[in-house]
């Protein structure tokens, strides 16, 4: 049986009109059910960072559910670092974790898409000459000039990752100013570039302490790491990017498929 209830906060915003419905017949614990549940809610902006759920025991009465129940629910989304616990304000959102599909996508593309408001600082923006690394990502001779730029992507206000991009000098000009306002693959397609595939490596690592210092995370906390060349439609390298993510706030979703 699905037992549908309306959680009221004590204050009003967007969790008084979510509904959570729990299926009390489920061998599916009740306390996951409703932390799957308030988590969704996060993911896809229905409850926003700043909101407040209202105290346990209005939750509890309002879902019919115990007190330990929804306080299990709801530490289990402090220890993923959506919620957090606010002496004298109570259980407040602080963001979602950005699920990012593995398909050849910038990060910015995928943070507006998902509502989610990317900010950008650029830390390079420059002429330097290609090292080993670079030179045989890009197919081009090592010393050759390439353009390297250093990014700090946000989002509400905290940083989401680092990224490190070696496009090949005469590529296309880039603005600070407009690497800023706007996503690096959006700037190539108005550029008349066609992207077309790319090579990707996902990985992990602990943030240094210059990194950590960068993205708000203790030296040593974890991060996962990419490494991509994406290539155009007429097969030329047009980009070799060595990215760190907060693995606190960012994830890959794989989608595996049986080969035949």
């Amino acid at each position: 049986m699905t037992q549908t209830g309306t959680a009221r906060p004590a204050t009003a915003g967007a969790f008084e009109r979510l509904e959570v419905a729990l299926d009390r017949g489920s061998p599916i614990p009740l306390y996951y059910q409703l932390a799957q549940q308030l988590e969704s809610a996060i993911e896809h902006g229905a409850l926003a960072p700043g909101d407040l759920l209202g105290n346990e025991v209005d939750i509890a009465a309002r879902l019919g559910l115990s007190r330990p129940t929804v306080r299990q629910a709801i530490q289990s989304l402090v220890e993923k670092g959506l919620l957090v616990r606010r002496r004298g304000i109570g259980t407040q959102v602080v963001h979602s974790q950005v699920r990012r599909p593995l398909e050849l996508s910038s990060l910015y593309d995928d943070l507006a898409a998902a509502g989610q408001s990317p900010a950008t600082r650029v830390l390079r923006n420059e002429i330097e000459s290609a090292s080993a690394e670079v030179a045989a990502a890009l197919g081009i001779p090592e010393g050759r000039d390439v353009i390297v730029l250093e990014r700090l992507r946000s989002t509400h206000g905290e940083p989401m990752a680092h990224l490190r991009n070696h496009l090949p000098a005469a590529l296309l000009d880039l603005d600070t100013a407009r690497l800023e306002a706007t996503g690096l693959y959006r700037l190539m397609r108005s550029a008349g570039i066609t992207l077309h595939s790319a090579h990707q490596t996902v990985g992990a690592r602990s943030a240094t302490a210059q990194e950590g210092r960068l993205l708000d995370e203790p030296a040593g906390a974890a991060l996962l790491t990419m490494r991509r060349t994406a290539y155009d439609d007429t097969g030329r390298a047009v980009e070799y990017g060595t990215h760190v993510y907060r693995a606190s706030r960012y994830t890959f979703d794989f989608q595996l498929l049986v080969r035949p």
